[in-house]
């Protein structure tokens, strides 16, 4: 599919469709439990880990996401474990 297929397939809203647009409040039981919740993170009371902007290599980061969910906890252990002691 070419990208300007897939552009006219989901067009930006306009202010009118954001105008006709319902919350969920408006929906049927049925319809709500198609859309499942998902479970929110809390904020951390104490926040451990501190978000980076890292460049890795693509066979790297390909390696780890192929790991499936975790992976970030699993390069953040393999970097721990490359950490140099002092």
């Amino acid at each position: 599919m070419s990208d300007e297929a897939r552009l006219d397939d989901n067009p930006d809203w306009t202010e009118a469709d954001f105008a006709r647009a319902k919350g969920p409040d408006t929906l049927s039981t049925e319809e709500l439990a198609a859309f499942p919740r998902t479970r929110v993170r809390s904020v951390q009371k104490a926040p451990t880990k501190r978000p980076i902007s890292l460049r890795v290599d693509a066979d790297i980061l390909d390696s780890y996401r192929a790991t499936g969910p975790g992976w970030q906890v699993r390069m953040n252990d393999a970097l721990r474990k490359a950490m140099p002691r002092n």
